[in-house]
């Protein structure tokens, strides 16, 4: 049995033990109104216990990780903005605000901790992602064509983690935010492929398959598929 069953189960159980004696205490010549109140009451209560625990330990990791993999994407691209000028990195971080900002929407609605509250452009709780961001900082410095590269090379590893995450979760609502960040990160691509063919590179990729960068780069590949 896995931890969400279980919740459900242990939720069914309490429900069983806390309507039970009420029920069964109430006397025929009671109106019903306090039985009521209290099922009520009780029905809160056992939510409350339900409520949070509906996500498993992948999916409350799943949801903190990109979280702050999306405040990456934005806190690079701002960064590199400011280095080189080139629209897109503005254009794209501006897209990237409202995708950390979605995930963040569902980390509230599940009443987690958010990795990212408080923290400013290019700090973050997970250690991976941080000295990620430092690395692709560097890298994007050398030149434009690099921080275009950096870019691509962002978009490539979102679409990769960002699938795996959805894999991890069968809530409705967490799969819809997925998907509309993995459109994004296809849109994103497709624009740093463009800047790069632009500027005279055919982006080898370094993440996902050069069968698929080259599918998803073309419109091939659907993000809905």
């Amino acid at each position: 049995m896995n931890r969400k069953d279980f919740v459900r189960g242990m939720s069914a159980l309490l429900g069983a033990v806390v309507f039970g004696p009420t029920l069964s205490a109430c006397g025929s010549g009671s109106d019903g109104s306090t039985t009521a109140q209290v099922a009520e009451a009780s029905a809160a209560t056992v939510s409350d216990l339900a409520g949070d625990s509906r996500l498993d330990a992948d999916e409350i990791a799943g949801l903190r990780f990109m979280r702050e993999e999306e405040k990456l994407a934005h806190d690079v691209y701002v960064t590199l903005f400011n280095t080189w000028g080139a629209s897109i990195f503005a254009n794209i971080a501006q897209s990237e605000t409202e995708h950390t900002e979605a995930v963040l929407g569902r980390i509230e609605a599940y009443g987690l901790d958010d990795p990212a509250a408080g923290k400013p452009v290019g700090v973050f709780e997970d250690t991976y992602l941080q000295a990620l961001y430092n690395r692709l900082i560097e890298m994007g410095g050398a030149s434009l064509v690099e921080a275009l590269e950096v870019g691509a090379l962002i978009e490539e590893t979102d679409i990769t983690d960002i699938r795996a995450k959805m894999a991890q979760t069968g809530e409705a609502d967490i799969l819809t935010v997925y998907r509309n960040l993995l459109c994004g990160s296809y849109s994103h691509l497709q624009a740093f492929n463009r800047q790069l063919l632009a500027n005279g590179v055919n982006y080898q990729a370094q993440v996902i398959s050069q069968q698929q960068w080259d599918a998803i780069a073309s419109g091939a590949e659907s993000c809905t598929a």
